[in-house]
């Protein structure tokens, strides 16, 4: 079979999970914890990038949304593409579509203020488009992509998703410059930072296609003999190369397909040098992955939306109005940061998990009730 449904064969059927996958997202949602913790608290006299711990710091939170955005949509693909169903039968398009409303919905819920809203009126910035937003449309995306494109081969699924990821990093001083204004704002925020938002489809969504694109070769050839060992070295190798010489490689890029990117400008590299960044992360994680299926970390990887959502109640006031920003915006010594950040992750992990067990407990013993 040549087409994109050939992945439900038994041969490139993926059954289980893939633990390095979880372990990679464990990092990135720990990493978001302490990086939004520093990011909001730490003293504006100590943010000096000629520091070397800031310098390193400051790179590695830059990285951990890219990751977080390519894991998601590997994740989601993966289970998408194994399923043995096809197009809109496929269980994962529903469940697909009701995941990333949910996002969406819970996004814009974080953004609510209760006291503002019983004075009848809503915080400034609720309309802003943040990560669960975008993350959900992505997922929406992927989607839509996936039943245009179910009924061709599997390589026209690969290449629309690895070309979406090269045009939004290649152009983005293109559509940087477009003009959203006959969009209503609520909708105009998805496309432009024009407004407040954080995260936008472009370029975002090309982190997430991307993390879709690894995800089909995944499901295609993870029982073959020596995937992973090459998995590695070309993860490792292309990342290398993208992180270091991104320019030169996308010069060469541009020789390949006969075009210029004369639209494209140098100083806009850091998109494609953070791909490159994602890549090293995949590599590492794929060549350490026996040492990575320890199941606290794996129980974290999956836990990342209650996660964010506590963080985001403590640490920014989601929801109250009340969160240690209101308090210590940009105020802390980097000793009193430092500690903080470690409770902080540790503490809000650990709350998670620990109402985890508890519902998990619960559940048995209202199970055993009512078996007696």
């Amino acid at each position: 079979m040549n087409r994109l449904v050939a992945l439900s064969s038994k041969k490139a059927l993926v059954t289980g999970r893939l633990h390095f996958i979880d372990a990679l997202r464990a990092w990135a949602i720990l990493m978001m914890l302490q990086g939004h913790f520093v990011a909001a608290l730490l003293s504006d006299s100590y943010r000096d990038q000629e520091t070397l711990l800031f310098a390193v710091w400051s790179y590695f939170r830059g990285i951990t949304a890219p990751v977080f955005f390519a894991v998601s949509g590997f994740i989601f693909t993966f289970l998408l593409v194994r399923n043995s169903s096809e197009g809109i039968k496929n269980p994962r398009v529903k469940k697909g579509i009701i995941r990333g409303l949910q996002l969406m919905a819970i996004g814009y819920f974080l953004q609510i203020r209760f006291i503002l809203l019983f004075q009848g009126t809503l915080h400034p910035s609720y309309n802003i488009v943040h990560v669960l937003q975008c993350l959900g449309i992505s997922i929406i995306i992927l989607i839509l992509l996936y039943i245009l494109c179910y009924r061709l081969t599997i390589w026209v699924f690969q290449a629309v998703l690895c070309s979406i990821t090269l045009v939004l990093f290649l152009y983005k001083d293109s559509y940087e410059n477009w003009n959203f204004t006959y969009l209503p704002e609520f909708i105009a925020n998805y496309f432009t930072n024009a407004y407040g938002s954080a995260f936008t489809i472009f370029p975002w969504l090309g982190f997430a296609t991307f993390g879709a694109f690894l995800a089909v070769l995944f499901a295609q050839n993870h029982r073959k003999n020596h995937f992973y060992p090459y998995a590695i070295l070309t993860t490792g190798v292309l990342g290398y190369l993208l992180v270091f010489q991104a320019t030169g490689v996308i010069s060469d890029i541009g020789d390949f397909i006969g075009m210029a990117f004369t639209e494209h400008h140098p100083a806009n590299n850091y998109l494609f040098e953070r791909l490159g960044a994602v890549l090293l992360m995949f590599s590492f994680f794929i060549g350490f992955r026996s040492y990575f299926n320890q199941k606290i970390l794996l129980t974290i990887g999956r836990k990342t939306l209650p996660i964010y959502i506590l963080h985001s109640v403590i640490l920014y006031g989601s929801i109250t109005g009340y969160g240690l920003t209101r308090y210590f915006h940009h105020s802390l010594p980097p000793t009193t940061v430092l500690l903080g950040a470690l409770v902080f992750t540790v503490g809000i992990t650990a709350a998670v998990i620990g109402f985890q067990k508890y519902r998990i407990l619960l559940s048995n013993k209202k199970s055993s009730r009512s078996s007696e």
